[in-house]
């Protein structure tokens, strides 16, 4: 049973580290991704499933413990999902779950249950909606922490340019999960986001599948596009 969700972006510039002396420019971010954690915290759960963006279609598994790296990104840190040091052998965790494991790390969630799931932008939104139902019928009381950030087209020096389309596609997003409303997410449309640099769409559609018949409240906690990229917070409890 879901009983509650994080929705977090996951840009390595998150990471102060590696945002180095722009780091203050996502104070207001990280704030608000604490604050979500605190919800799922204050929830209660029996585990905890992070779900992000992967290179592959996946689904991809990412047991606790795995381990996540920013060197990619010029800076000697490694992380470790939902644990203090590595024990689990495997892959290399994804960015965006990289990302989601220092946001665990600094908000003290170690020695608790804890696993990861990576899906891609290449898996269709029925898929995930099926594995967010899977995720949900798993025994006990389940949070998740859901990873992505939205279109990367927002102004003329966003990694994608400037696409008129990408606005209104954000604020839908970030109505639906000011509303809690999975329909919404579920609805998303796929080629589109993938037009628009979208890496959150299939995360949220596995949220959206997961939350199916519950009667969980949404809060957007942030949405901004820095960088003109869509970045948005939100707890579902």
């Amino acid at each position: 049973m879901l009983v509650a969700a994080a929705v977090c972006p996951c840009p390595p510039l998150l990471v102060p580290e590696v945002a180095a002396g722009a780091a203050p420019e996502l104070d207001a971010a990280r704030a608000a991704c604490t604050d979500a954690l605190g919800v799922l915290a204050a929830s209660r759960p029996d585990r905890l499933v992070v779900v992000g963006p992967a290179h592959s279609a996946g689904p991809e598994a990412y047991p606790r413990g795995a381990r996540g790296s920013f060197r990619g990104f010029g800076v000697d840190l490694e992380v470790y999902l939902g644990a203090d040091s590595g024990d689990a052998d495997g892959a290399e965790l994804p960015y965006g779950l990289a990302v989601g494991a220092w946001l665990l790390g600094r908000t003290g969630w170690t020695g608790f249950p804890v696993d990861g799931i990576g899906v891609g932008d290449e898996l269709s939104a029925e898929r995930c909606a099926g594995l967010g139902r899977e995720i949900a019928a798993r025994a006990g009381r389940t949070a998740l922490l859901v990873l992505g950030d939205a279109s990367a087209c927002r102004t003329l020096k966003a990694p994608g340019y400037l696409d008129e389309r990408a606005a209104p596609f954000d604020a839908e997003v970030g109505r639906a999960l000011a509303a809690a409303d999975p329909a919404a997410l579920a609805a998303l449309d796929v080629a589109l986001a993938r037009e628009l640099k979208v890496s959150g769409r299939a995360p949220w559609q596995v949220l959206a599948g997961a939350a199916q018949g519950t009667d969980l409240a949404g809060a957007l906690l942030y949405e901004d596009a820095p960088y003109g990229v869509g970045y948005a917070v939100a707890a579902w409890s």
